[in-house]
């Protein structure tokens, strides 16, 4: 009985963590919205990927998007700190995204950040998309 109790608690607490994301979200989504001028730039990252699309809020549509999934890296090279495979897609999206925004005109735009902090990978995709153009 116990193990099940301890599973149960796991449980919850990945729910809890889940709902907190979602709410930090919808509070970062109060704020931020994307309009003809400045669309928003949504990231979602999962357990692999990154995902990234810029928004026109007011129309309701998609403008440019760019995932992981679509994009061929290039072989690491021997650098002194070797950076993950994760982080290295991250950046790749976050060029890939930027050139596709700067080719369609699109030169600054909101970040939204999908209710996660300003770091790690999703820092690395937005440092990406500046280095690329954009301005947020």
């Amino acid at each position: 009985m116990p193990v099940e109790r301890e599973l149960k608690s796991v449980r919850d607490k990945n729910r809890e963590r889940r709902q907190a994301r979602l709410n930090r979200h919808k509070r970062v989504r109060s704020k931020v919205f994307g309009t003809v001028e400045r669309p928003r730039l949504a990231v979602y990252r999962s357990l692999g990927h990154m995902y990234a699309q810029i928004i026109d809020d007011n129309a309701g549509a998609t403008l440019v998007a760019s995932s992981s999934l679509k994009i061929e890296l290039p072989p690491a090279s021997g650098e002194d700190k070797p950076e993950g495979l994760k982080m290295r897609r991250s950046r790749a999206v976050g060029k890939a995204v930027a050139e596709a925004a700067v080719a369609k005109g699109i030169k600054k735009v909101v970040f939204d950040r999908g209710g996660r902090l300003y770091h790690g990978r999703i820092a690395a995709l937005g440092d990406a998309a500046r280095k690329a153009g954009l301005e947020f």
